[in-house]
């Protein structure tokens, strides 16, 4: 694609604000070495980046993490947005760990980790000769988290795992769409990201316990387990009844009403949790007190009974007047409601804005680049300001010099036994 797309974000988005410089990191002194690619791994390591943790990527040269290819690729960058979105705030060293060299230089920075996190398919690293008992050996205190489709041990463990296929094989696919058709999947990598958040947090409670009791551990999530567990009670409804959930489209089946409604110029959803929402939204909303008090309507079983006339009355009303109306009236009655927005619409809405979430910083050779913000906010140890997704091996001079002590002898060496791939020049030493 061309160099234009990123035109115009710096007339819509606003520049980063700067933390206090003065405040202290979460996670200052923490160094991951993060071996993983794609989401899944990435997003906790940039969690974890966020929080003021020293994330070295480690990738292969040249080519580098697959998703740094997912499109849109603005031409003048070395990725693409997805790629963008999962990386900031990390150095990346290339190197090469089919060489025993590579494997050394991925050794000795193992050495002064605080964390390592890996997602290649099981066994891999312990060939590197860089599984959790190999580095234990070099870092004793070492917190390995391992990132598995369906777990390192057992029958399983040899499958590749990947979103959509999580998606499908834990039930959540089912549960999602409209009961005359098949299940739909979601289009947002949503295993990817709770995977991520998940091994972010065992990672932070890992970190805890070796505060206290000075010893590392292994860590492994796995993205199918995660996958049944954001299923939500539907797992737990399905034990006590022992029946499958339906899909319902966009109502609900445990609240009523529950669903997608038109004003004269928009789509809105309703949620109405309890019975005092309901009479809310009858009395204060709709001007129709007595229905607020029928006996018809009284608990969610009986309204679920009479959901298709409910609607019909709701549609009815609905369609007389624009969604401000509606949105100022329901809002000042406490009945929770939302417009049906495009992802265009929601980074730009006025609670976007409000929030932050999207900014713009800068970029080398292209000015400004959009971020989207984590939703974590800290009082007193406010998350770092926000760096560009790195180049594929932008720092490894960098790092191996500050970090390693690596002279440049040593990284000509190095470079001439193949530790940055075939034919590489050794790393600049300044950068």
């Amino acid at each position: 694609m061309g160099g234009k797309m990123l035109d115009g974000i710096e007339a819509e988005f606003p520049e980063h604000t700067p933390r206090t410089t003065d405040a202290p990191k979460a996670l200052a002194g923490i160094r991951v070495v993060d071996f993983s690619h794609f989401i899944a791994g990435p997003f906790a390591t940039m969690i974890l980046a966020d929080m003021g943790a020293e994330v070295i990527k480690v990738e292969a040269p040249v080519r580098g993490d697959d998703l740094r290819r997912y499109p849109p690729v603005d031409a003048r960058l070395s990725y693409g947005a997805p790629f963008l979105w999962t990386n900031r705030n990390k150095r990346s060293v290339a190197i090469d760990l089919k060489s025993p060299e590579g494997v050394e230089v991925a050794r000795d920075l193992i050495r002064t980790a605080d964390v390592v996190v890996e997602n290649f398919s099981t066994g891999v690293m312990e060939r590197f000769g860089l599984g959790y008992e190999s580095c234990r050996q070099i870092a004793p205190s070492i917190i390995y988290c391992s990132v598995s489709a369906y777990g390192r041990e057992g029958p399983f463990s040899d499958r590749l795992g990947f979103d959509p296929i999580a998606q499908v094989e834990s039930g959540f696919v089912s549960m999602n769409g409209y009961a005359d058709r098949e299940g739909v999947r979601a289009l947002s990598p949503v295993m990817d990201i709770s995977t991520a958040m998940m091994a972010s947090n065992a990672v932070l409670g890992a970190l805890v316990a070796r505060e206290r009791s000075g010893t590392g551990q292994a860590i492994e999530v796995s993205l199918f387990d995660t996958a049944v567990l954001m299923t939500g009670y539907a797992s737990m409804q399905q034990l006590f009844t022992g029946t499958d959930p339906q899909r319902h489209g966009n109502t609900s089946p445990d609240t009523c009403p529950s669903g997608v409604f038109q004003a004269t110029d928009s789509t809105f959803y309703i949620n109405c949790g309890n019975d005092k929402i309901f009479q809310r939204l009858m009395s204060q909303v709709i001007d129709r007190p007595d229905l607020a008090s029928s006996d018809l309507y009284a608990t969610g079983p009986n309204r679920i009974r009479r959901r298709e006339e409910l609607f019909a009355i709701l549609g009815e009303a609905f369609a007389q007047h624009p969604w401000s109306y509606w949105q100022s009236r329901m809002r000042a009655a406490g009945v929770p409601c939302g417009k049906v927005r495009t992802v265009g619409e929601a980074i730009r809405s006025p609670e976007a804005r409000e929030r932050g979430i999207v900014t713009r910083i800068p970029h080398d050779e292209v000015g400004w680049v959009p971020n989207v913000s984590l939703p974590i906010r800290y009082s007193q140890t406010p998350v770092v300001d926000p760096a560009v997704a790195p180049a594929v091996g932008q720092h490894t001079g960098q790092v191996l010099r500050d970090l390693l002590g690596y002279d440049e002898t040593r990284l000509a060496r190095l470079a001439e036994a193949g530790a940055f791939g075939a034919d590489a020049p050794p790393p600049a030493v300044k950068e």
